[in-house]
């Protein structure tokens, strides 16, 4: 390596790999540096079960917020595959097992199960009404990820939605939720966008950030399974970040960053200096204050244990409905709105609930390309599932204890709706808490975000920038806690790009 780069970029995430794309395609000399043996960070598929040939995306699992322009603009050779389900959530009425069954695109089927639900129809209305203003929301702030940070007056003004506005930004998610439906379950359902990442009552606006979010993606929302795995995105953007020039390190543990009026320099454990014009933090904010010996931005507890699953068959539910078409889409198990405050609050008082809120799918449905032929044949599945509100601090004092009693608590929810125990068809299984999750790829407190999300604008009383600023002239966030960071994106890695380019001109 030389000793010298226009930028080097701190972690080679898919944000760190997007950013350095685009700088090396606009003539810069870049490096990026990362810690672990391999690039990815979050965002790697891995061999998860020794005995078993089967590469499963072990942390960031879907994909929604990366913009089809990033796909053109690098020339990467990805698929994403839609899925036919958007989620079935199964709830028990009268003692009878029934479940609520939610196509991506609205069907028979899908008014059927929500007029069972509710035989008046308001349900159903209700859904498509709130959704269809949603939906016209999305694509009007969609365009605006790529570009300079807008005011919070000029989006609003160019959303042109007053009354969306208020629920989505002003208005605490969960009231809205309650005004709008009548059913506990259904209320769940719409609230789990908002919590997924995010240790928050539906009460708080942290709530509604992330709701935002979930729904923007794209300008449609749609969440759609990686062809391959998350592995497929990072090995595409490796090969178009090297084709570009990149030079990427590995094994390369930054122990300091420093600034001149002249320079910035990166300093490895090694000892190794790397100079350059810019650093780019891939890395959270605040690992990079360590970095930097400044003072670490404050945020909420990550929130997310991740379970891992290889079934030797789909289990079969006591609804009776096709496991195919239950766990194609998310499975939502005792999500509804008033379970979800009550788990909050417990874990907030340090207890971990009997029945954890789970949500889950089957990656194998849609792409069976990340099983090997044999177990193909033989009917094997995966099904990653996430435990809503596991902050950190449920797993400070006993890591290990905490995770056998979280993942009991995740298949007894589970195994309420199942015929037979999902142990039955279990054939391995990995549970990661929050802290294996900072061990393993350095998010703070299992924080999935980084920190804690923020609106995709700026205050009006703030500077114009693309939201990718330090106090530091020379150091730009590129991953996950920038302003319009989270989920697998690449926004933040582009911004960052351009925002370091201005600066060239």
């Amino acid at each position: 390596m030389a000793s010298r780069y226009d930028v080097v970029i701190i972690g080679g995430g898919h944000n760190g790999l997007v950013a350095a794309t685009y700088l090396a395609k606009a003539g810069k000399s870049v490096a990026i540096l990362e810690a672990n043996s391999e690039v990815g960070g979050a965002t790697t598929s891995v061999r998860a079960f020794p005995e078993y040939d089967a590469y499963l995306s072990r942390y960031a699992y879907l994909i929604s917020l990366l913009p089809d322009q990033i796909i053109s603009d690098l020339g990467l050779n990805f698929e994403c595959i839609s899925r036919k389900v958007s989620s079935y959530t199964p709830y028990v009425r009268d003692g009878k097992e029934l479940g609520l069954y939610v196509a991506r695109q609205w069907d028979q089927q899908t008014e059927d199960s929500f007029n069972e639900l509710d035989p008046t129809g308001n349900e159903w209305a209700a859904w498509q009404d709130f959704y269809n203003e949603i939906a016209v929301f999305a694509k009007k702030i969609a365009p605006t990820m790529l570009k300079p940070l807008l005011s919070r007056s000029e989006l609003k003004d160019l959303i042109g939605m007053p009354d969306a506005w208020r629920y989505l930004i002003e208005q605490p998610i969960g009231e809205i939720i309650q005004a709008r439906f009548a059913s506990d379950v259904v209320r769940g359902v719409v609230l789990t966008d908002g919590l997924i990442g995010t240790f928050a009552s539906a009460f708080h606006l942290q709530a509604n950030i992330c709701f935002l979010y979930h729904l923007i993606g794209n300008g449609t929302g749609e969440w759609k399974v990686p062809k391959g795995g998350m592995g497929a995105l990072v090995k595409e953007l490796h090969r178009v970040a090297t084709s570009a020039g990149v030079t990427i390190k590995v094994n390369s543990r930054v122990s300091s960053v420093k600034t001149s009026s002249s320079q910035a320099t990166v300093v490895l454990e090694d000892g190794s200096e790397f100079a350059c014009d810019y650093v780019l933090s891939n890395a959270a904010p605040q690992t990079l204050a360590q970095l930097r010996g400044t003072e670490p931005p404050q945020s909420l507890e990550g929130s997310q244990m991740k379970i891992n699953i290889l079934l030797k068959a789909l289990p079969q539910l006591k609804s009776g409905i096709d496991p195919r078409l239950a766990f194609a889409g998310t499975f939502h198990a005792n999500e509804s709105f008033s379970t979800f405050e009550n788990t909050f609050n417990d874990a907030k008082a340090g207890v971990m609930p009997t029945k954890l809120p789970i949500e889950m799918y089957c990656h194998t449905l849609t792409d069976p390309s990340i099983l090997s032929p044999e177990l193909q044949a033989l009917g094997y599945q995966t099904l990653t599932l996430f435990g809503l509100h596991t902050p950190a601090a449920l797993f400070d004092s006993d890591n290990e204890g905490a995770k056998k009693l979280a993942l009991a608590a995740a298949l007894e929810s589970l195994n309420e709706y199942l015929v037979e125990p999902i142990e039955t068809v279990i054939a391995a299984v990995e549970v990661k808490s929050p802290l294996d999750i900072e061990g393993d790829v350095g998010l703070p407190r299992g924080n999935i975000f980084h920190k804690d999300l923020s609106f995709p604008f700026r205050e009006d009383d703030q500077n114009p920038s693309w939201g990718v600023e330090t106090d530091d002239p020379r150091i730009f966030l590129c991953g996950a806690g920038a302003i319009r960071g989270g989920g697998v994106s690449g926004i933040p890695g582009h911004n960052a790009a351009m925002a370091v380019l201005e600066n060239y001109k």
